[in-house]
């Protein structure tokens, strides 16, 4: 990959044991899993992970296992976001003191900041960081939407590298892409949209698919870089209906029983997240069935 930040990078799930703690020796399996089947760049503690229900002890540790897994052999980029600007920049800090190579930060949630707000938090985060500092636009999950004339003023910053796009907006997706320099990488947020988004000049995808199948997502990533949009876009029809199953409840329940399904890990979650209702995961094992992915952990 020529820039650091692109090809198909897995948004981590957080595997607990049955007395709820995190489970050590699943994360650093999955996360050696996920190595090994060619994906580019590893993303701890974000919303697939769980996140919000984790202590910072326990996101220090997860992180710190994800690095020791990967070795120097991929990066990592934790997530470290919130509504606290303050917050935020220790919790970043402290993921850096444990090795990570950059740090993803979702926009502010709940309090709701202006543009000016916005820009502002991200300033002092990337100001007070030795590390590549990824945006993240979820406006379905924060309630605020980071504009194209924000991101303009944000890129600008030495060490904002790129942002996770998660907007489902493709006339914002086009702009931010357009807007973008060699040196800025836009990743999807969301898989369905890694095709077209790269079509349009995206580098990649922080990926929730990855996690059941990494060496397909991989792929899919790899062609559409390389400009065999014919390949990508069959493995995109492949895939979607996994990408779209694994939301039919909210994530990261649907991957978390999928992967139990596939044997991978045991599907555990911290309240107020529960597992899917029962309909649900007959539906989330009929795809998993069509797919193949019942016979081995591909």
């Amino acid at each position: 990959m020529k820039h650091r930040w692109s090809g198909c990078g897995t948004a981590l799930v957080t595997p607990f044991t049955e007395s709820g703690s995190i489970d050590e020796e699943a994360i650093s399996r999955l996360a050696k899993r996920q190595i090994e089947n060619g994906i580019h760049f590893l993303v701890p503690c974000g919303t697939t992970g769980e996140s919000p229900t984790l202590s910072t002890a326990e996101k220090l540790r997860v992180v710190d296992l994800v690095v020791q897994e990967a070795n120097g052999k991929i990066p990592v980029m934790a997530g470290a976001g919130g509504y606290d600007t303050k917050s935020v920049v220790a919790l970043a800090q402290d993921m850096v003191r444990v090795g990570v190579d950059g740090i993803l930060s979702v926009a502010p949630y709940y309090n709701k900041p202006s543009p000016e707000g916005i820009y502002q938090h991200f300033c002092t985060v990337a100001e007070n960081l030795d590390c590549p500092v990824m945006v993240y636009n979820v406006p379905s999950r924060t309630g605020v939407n980071i504009a194209p004339d924000t991101l303009r003023r944000l890129a600008s910053l030495p060490n904002i590298v790129g942002i996770k796009e998660a907007s489902g907006n493709l006339g914002q997706i086009s702009q931010i892409c357009s807007d973008a320099s060699d040196t800025f990488s836009v990743l999807s947020g969301d898989d369905e949209y890694a095709l077209p988004m790269i079509a349009v000049g995206g580098l990649g995808v922080i990926s929730v698919v990855s996690n059941e199948t990494p060496s397909e997502m991989s792929a899919l990533v790899n062609a559409a870089l390389e400009g065999d949009f014919v390949t990508a876009l069959a493995i995109h029809k492949r895939l979607l209906p996994l990408m779209k199953i694994n939301f039919v409840e909210s994530n990261p329940i649907p991957v978390k029983a999928a992967l139990a399904e596939m044997g991978l890990l045991a599907a555990r979650f911290r309240l107020p997240l529960v597992a899917p209702e029962e309909s649900n995961r007959q539906r989330i094992a009929g795809v998993l069935h069509d797919l193949g992915f019942l016979d081995h952990g591909s």
